[in-house]
């Protein structure tokens, strides 16, 4: 099932697809051509039934120096299957488009990062017939933006750091700092960029911590593009509250049962986040004499 954070990832590249050939020069250091004009594509790759291929993103580059096709990947973990179809993916929008294409990674985690980074190689060693080196964005290479002025002067390399670098100490300053920046450009393209970040901030403080900030960002939570954010911000707060009952409900079983609860259960039950996971210790608390049954062997 494709995530919240994936689907902001690339609306936020078809919205301003700078922002990737900005990463490409600025951060990976790939002396790309400026481009001109951007056309969004077809990300459909499906060639006969019943196989279905789709890239995340594709959009066409048109430069002085040619025409090139940004195929953007979002990698959130290892996938070695991506070792053989990223080959395909080039191959054939080369032969349907006759365009150079260019393979971007994006992800959040530093091994996918080294992962995906590594060249694929297919055929004879030492004589390949086909090497890809995907162009890899991720928290080992995109620079940390923690200061209001660096961050006025690039919106959307300070978006990729909030992206990559949202979390852990650092989080507040380079939350603060793009909240900051994003006073300084016109309200709709700073909503789009709010609803990314807000989307694939991955640790549950700083994404309170940026919506905290956005409060004051008044134009945000009145775009359009926003009710994505409040729609699930609406679902999350139900879901929440389902697994604070389903918590609440095991203990107090427990209780009418007269079956003693330690400490150690009581955190194993008011840490789990799986609204599954606590309804099958729900359903054991009615017949448990003993609060360690609740376990099971997990």
């Amino acid at each position: 099932m494709v995530s919240s954070s994936h689907e902001a990832l690339h609306q936020i590249f078809q919205k301003d697809p700078t922002l990737l050939t900005k990463a490409l020069q600025k951060v990976l250091h790939v002396p790309f051509p400026e481009p001109r004009e951007f056309a969004a594509l077809n990300v459909d790759l499906t060639e006969i039934e019943p196989i279905e291929r789709r890239v995340d993103t594709l959009l066409r580059a048109e430069t002085d120096e040619g025409t090139y096709l940004l195929v953007v990947e979002s990698q959130g973990k290892v996938d070695d299957r991506k070792r053989g179809s990223w080959p395909y993916y080039l191959s054939y929008l080369y032969e349907k488009y006759r365009c150079e294409p260019v393979l971007i990674v994006i992800t959040q985690s530093s091994h996918t990062e080294r992962w995906a980074s590594r060249p694929i190689r297919l055929g004879f060693p030492g004589w390949e017939s086909l090497t890809v080196r995907p162009l890899v964005l991720g928290p080992d290479n995109v620079p940390v933006i923690a200061d209001e002025k660096e961050a006025e002067r690039d919106v959307p390399l300070a978006v990729l750091s909030a992206m990559t670098h949202g979390r852990g100490p650092q989080a507040p300053a380079i939350l603060e700092s793009l909240a900051s920046a994003l006073r300084t450009i016109d309200p709709d393209s700073a909503a789009v960029f709010v609803q990314f970040v807000d989307s694939c901030l991955a640790d549950p403080q700083a994404k309170q911590m940026w919506r905290d900030m956005m409060t004051a960002i008044q134009y945000f939570w009145r775009h359009p593009l926003a009710e994505q954010v409040r729609e699930e911000g609406r679902e999350e707060g139900r879901e929440q509250g389902r697994i604070e009952d389903r918590r609440q409900m095991i203990l107090r079983i427990l209780e009418w049962r007269s079956v003693p609860a330690t400490d150690a259960t009581r955190e194993r039950v008011e840490s789990c986040t799986d609204l599954d996971q606590l309804e099958v210790w729900a359903q054991r608390a009615v017949h448990a004499t003993d609060a360690s049954e609740l376990f099971g062997s997990e």
